[in-house]
């Protein structure tokens, strides 16, 4: 098992990196605010999974170990592959998925393309025990980036890069309001 990388990123897409170590080139799948700090030509760490199958060995990268863990939890769900998991994990920070569970909310996990409604139960009901209790506060958080989701979405923002900023977004940034504002804030800067 390859448990962590590190090494050169010699080759960017829009779902993988190229890590070049020991003369071997590892492709290694990140979610997506992972490879927006991924940049050509710079050393990068990665805590990884391997997944095998019959007809693949493919390596999935996460930044910290934190999100790792939720990978794990997440493929551990019947039906839910790596790349879903990885799909999963793209959408926003590891503490608004604990949120989304916690809360029962399947709207965060439905907006996954390949997450249905019934997918997105099985999810809830199936790590809801593991990732223990919701404080109220961390309550609000999560249906604000439900709101801010939503809003940045009607406003005709695509999913990726509201992911992108969802990540981006401080943590002084208290109320789906502020979250809202700085989100539009940060993406009036990308262009």
């Amino acid at each position: 098992m390859i448990g962590q990388i590190t090494g050169t990123v010699s080759h960017k897409d829009d779902k993988s990196v190229v890590i070049s170590t020991g003369g071997i080139g590892y492709i290694v799948y990140l979610p997506v605010h992972a490879l927006a700090q991924a940049q050509v030509s710079t050393s990068l760490t990665l805590w990884t999974h391997l997944s095998v199958r019959e007809d693949a060995l493919d390596l999935f990268g996460f930044i910290d170990h934190e999100e790792l863990s939720y990978f794990k939890l997440l493929i551990g769900v019947s039906g839910i592959g790596p790349k879903s998991a990885l799909a999963i994990l793209s959408l926003a920070p590891p503490t608004t998925l604990r949120q989304a569970v916690l809360s029962g909310n399947t709207d965060y996990l439905t907006k996954v393309s390949g997450i249905g409604r019934k997918s997105a139960e099985k999810i809830i009901i199936e790590l809801r025990d593991k990732l223990g209790t919701i404080e109220n506060s961390e309550l609000a958080h999560a249906s604000g980036d439900n709101d801010l989701l939503d809003a940045l979405s009607s406003l005709g923002y695509q999913p990726r890069d509201i992911r992108d900023i969802i990540h981006k977004i401080s943590a002084e940034a208290d109320t789906t309001d502020k979250r809202i504002k700085e989100a539009l804030r940060l993406l009036g800067n990308q262009h």
